[in-house]
């Protein structure tokens, strides 16, 4: 598992860094902005401008990595609602992230000193726990299957679920259906659960974990939108705003052989197994090859 001297300062595009992990062979955020994802990927999907205005918010943070998605959304919330009790749970397997982030002095130039929120930070890297009179914060460190059910246990429901593990082929085992399923334990009945991807796979598991799904806007710089699900196909903020409809090109995507998901039934198989299984079950399939899809929505566009 790496280490901090791994982990080398990559400036992106919003003038924030981000690192590149060795292990998976990717960055851990966009070059076209790192705060700027953790933003408009996390805390505006999960409607946190709204959900401010309640006296408590809890938030599940999937693969915490630097801290920016708990950091964007803790200034959010507190700029609208200082008086705004915010809990936290964290999952993340190498605390050696967090803490080169800290130790890199990623966050100082995020102007978060008016809310303490740089020492808030701090804390959880260091020691990955703090509780004050407005937060309380837990991380929970090692394989996220594993202290996904420590979540469950604890009865912890979430108002937002920010869902982020490195991509689906790097990272297979936090995006197969069975994890999906007790992520979805942990999402309370009007809560709003968030990620950045919008593969085919990983909006059938959550399909199949019982919720309602739609597409958020493409950050800067992508062509992709990211996906909110919901268990009641309406936004919580309103009862008479639904969520608005996959287009047809996504809706066919969904029939697919790319909407084939991931399987890890018993939550403890690698990377590499989950990847062949998902191969062979592609090759066996009666769907429509993706590349059939491709081309004829290429075509038209």
């Amino acid at each position: 598992m790496e280490n901090q001297k791994n982990f080398i300062p990559q400036p992106t595009a919003d003038g924030t860094f981000t690192f590149f992990s060795d292990d998976f062979g990717e960055l851990f955020h966009s070059y076209y902005g790192a705060r700027q994802e953790s933003y408009h990927k996390f805390a505006v999907p999960t409607q946190l401008e709204y959900q401010a205005q309640k006296p408590i918010i809890r938030i599940l943070d999937i693969c915490y990595g630097l801290g920016y998605n708990t950091a964007t959304a803790i200034q959010k919330i507190w700029s609208i609602n200082l008086n705004c009790y915010i809990e936290i749970i964290a999952l993340e397997i190498n605390q050696a992230v967090p803490q080169a982030a800290v130790n890199h002095q990623l966050f100082n130039n995020w102007n978060y000193e008016s809310h303490n929120i740089l020492d808030i930070l701090i804390k959880i890297a260091e020691t990955g726990h703090i509780e004050t009179k407005n937060i309380k914060a837990n991380l929970l460190l090692g394989d996220a299957r594993i202290t996904i059910q420590e979540v469950i246990t604890s009865g912890f429901q979430a108002d937002a679920i920010f869902l982020d593990p490195f991509s689906p082929p790097q990272c297979p085992q936090l995006w197969t259906i069975e994890f999906i399923q007790l992520v979805s334990k942990c999402l309370s009945p009007t809560g709003i659960l968030a990620t950045y991807s919008c593969a085919a796979s990983v909006r059938t598991a959550l399909i199949t974990s019982g919720l309602k799904i739609a597409s958020t806007p493409p950050v800067v710089g992508k062509k992709a939108p990211g996906t909110i699900a919901v268990f009641t196909g309406i936004y919580p903020q309103s009862a008479s705003i639904s969520l608005p409809s996959l287009s047809i090109s996504e809706q066919e995507h969904l029939q697919t052989r790319a909407a084939i998901p991931y399987r890890d039934r018993e939550l403890s198989d690698s990377a590499e197994i989950i990847l062949e299984r998902r191969k062979q079950e592609q090759h066996n399939s009666l769907l429509e090859p993706t590349s059939q899809w491709r081309k004829r929505w290429q075509y038209k566009r």
